[in-house]
C-alpha cells in the first residue's frame, strides 16, 4: 500500500530513528516503525485488519480517519488517500479497496 505524508517535514520526523527515539523513546520509535512498515507491507487497509494494533475507523468529529494503537495511548492516525475514499454500497469504507493511505498525525485524542 502507497503510505504517503501531507509534508515533507513529517515525513522525515517519522522515518528518521533517531528523531523518533528523542520524541517517543525507545518503545515508542519501534511501535511507529513497526506500523509505518506493517501499512507499507499491505496490499490493501484489508490487511491491516488482521495484524496487531487494533487498526480502526475514528467517528464523530474525525469520522473518516483510521488509527492504529502505538504506544502509551497514542496512536498513528490516517486516512484513505483517495477523495472521496471508496465505499461499500452501505456507505461505510470499503477497506478492500483502500491501497493508497496518507499519514496525518501521532496523537493521544483520549
Amino acid at each position: 500500500m502507497d503510505v504517503l505524508f501531507p509534508s515533507q517535514k513529517l515525513q522525515r520526523q517519522l522515518s528518521m530513528q533517531r528523531d523518533l527515539q528523542r520524541q517517543w523513546g525507545k518503545e515508542g520509535a519501534k511501535r511507529i516503525t513497526a506500523r509505518l512498515q506493517q501499512l507499507a507491507a499491505a496490499v490493501t487497509l484489508e490487511d491491516m485488519r488482521q495484524l496487531p494494533g487494533r487498526c480502526h475507523e475514528l467517528t464523530g468529529p474525525r469520522a473518516g480517519e483510521l488509527a492504529i494503537d502505538l504506544h502509551q495511548g497514542y496512536r498513528l492516525v490516517f486516512r484513505p488517500t483517495e477523495n472521496p475514499p471508496p465505499s461499500r454500497e452501505d456507505g461505510g469504507l470499503d477497506w478492500r479497496r483502500v491501497d493508497s493511505v496518507t499519514v496525518i498525525e501521532i496523537v493521544d485524542y483520549h
